[in-house]
């Protein structure tokens, strides 16, 4: 079962996949934290808090390892293009 805020795509075996966009997770998870900092809470509400925000902090981690794998195909593929004269030029 998908965790909240996630949904499978049903292509790589129920490989899950954000629902929200980074900005809502992100947005979502600092408005957890501002609630869990404010105090206040019961410890039932605060645990359920502390999930939530895990789970968000998972789909952000998502959004960012799909954003860096990406990067890393465009620059893998921009140095097979584009060779270095020099060789020692990183980009």
């Amino acid at each position: 079962m998908a965790a909240k805020g996630t949904k499978t795509d049903g292509k790589d075996g129920g490989a899950a996949v954000p629902e929200l966009s980074y900005e809502e997770s992100r947005e979502e998870l600092n408005t957890v934290v501002r609630r869990l900092e404010s105090g206040g809470l019961s410890l039932k509400e605060s645990l359920a808090l502390w999930e939530r925000g895990e789970e968000l902090a998972r789909v952000c981690e998502q959004w960012l390892e799909g954003a860096r794998a990406k990067m890393a195909a465009a620059m893998d593929e921009r140095r097979e293009d584009d060779p270095p004269a020099d060789g020692d030029a990183p980009f």
